[in-house]
């Protein structure tokens, strides 16, 4: 991917600096837009905290640390970009304005790509005289160190957008998906609602604590699924009769489960719950600390996983 050597990168909070940081690994030089005053002293002290991990999972061979400016505007910082990662907050007035102050200034080839978790494609297209540029690139947090991004285009993207996208992200080390079909929150963050409602489902009404929940999933199917997706890890749960084999014996189990599942809402006490919970597991430990702790976890898995996927 040659000619992509110069990344702009639209909003620098958590998502927008852990991008800054992977595309520094790669050997890109990069320019950030984020009107915060400390935005730039925060994505700096991030790709210094980033990047031993980055390091350690070899991905900073071709690595450009340095090559690093902040611009005063979303304008200015795409001057020159080949590829643009989106990542401003999601409300879409603000990012139509950010379309519109960018869509005049971009060379002929240069992509547009957007973090977006839950706005569909159609409704940000919708920001743009001409969409042909513009893709949906959502990763999962911190992009650094999650390999997942998932792409959704249409009939209105360029006819080449999908397939550049796709080979630029795999060049940086990340895994893709394509979803065929837009929805509210994609696939990922959809999959992780479903369990995260449940598991308030159960904390709600007392069948273990949130410290339990979490450790179930942690210690338990999580690790699984860190290998394997669910439906492939059923098709080895029945041996040789793989898939059908499972169904068949465990159809109205699942049908039975489905059925009790719960629908809780996040209201006042619900959140409460969870809150006293979560200081509860955390034993004092603050967010930042936390989040040292999983990136440390997520390099390690990674390590370990990667000689086993290629």
């Amino acid at each position: 991917m040659g000619q992509i050597e110069h990344i702009a990168v639209l909003g620098a909070g958590v998502i927008g600096a852990s991008w800054t940081a992977l595309f520094l690994a790669s050997g890109r030089s990069v320019a950030v837009f984020d009107p915060d005053k400390g935005a730039e002293a925060a994505v700096r002290k991030y790709v210094e905290t980033a990047w031993p991990a980055l390091e350690e999972l070899g991905l900073t061979e071709r690595a450009k640390p340095d090559a690093l400016r902040f611009e005063t505007s979303a304008g200015h910082a795409v001057d020159g970009a080949q590829f643009v990662q989106e990542n401003v907050p999601e409300r879409l007035p603000i990012k139509h304005q950010t379309y519109q102050e960018i869509e005049p200034r971009l060379e002929v080839e240069t992509i547009v790509s957007s973090s977006t978790s839950g706005l569909t494609l159609e409704a940000l297209q919708e920001g743009w005289k001409d969409p042909s540029p513009f893709i949906l690139g959502h990763p999962f947090n911190p992009p650094h160190l999650i390999p997942l991004v998932e792409l959704t285009a249409n009939a209105a993207t360029g006819a080449s957008v999908l397939d550049r996208t796709e080979a630029f992200y795999q060049d940086i080390g990340k895994v893709t998906i394509r979803i065929k079909k837009g929805m509210p929150g994609h696939v990922a963050n959809r999959l992780q609602a479903a369990i995260w409602r449940e598991a308030v489902h159960m904390a709600v009404e007392g069948v273990a604590s949130v410290e339990d929940i979490d450790k179930a999933m942690w210690a338990g199917p999580g690790l699984r699924w860190a290998a394997m997706g669910p439906t492939t890890l059923f098709h080895l749960g029945a041996g040789e009769g793989g898939l059908q084999a499972f169904c068949d014996h465990f159809k109205d189990t699942f049908n039975g489960w489905w059925d009790d599942l719960g629908d809780p809402r996040l209201d006042d006490n619900s959140i409460k719950l969870l809150v006293d919970g979560m200081a509860a597991a955390s034993e004092g430990k603050s967010p930042a600390e936390l989040s040292a702790q999983r990136d440390k976890m997520l390099t390690a898995m990674q390590m370990a996983t990667r000689p086993l996927r290629s």
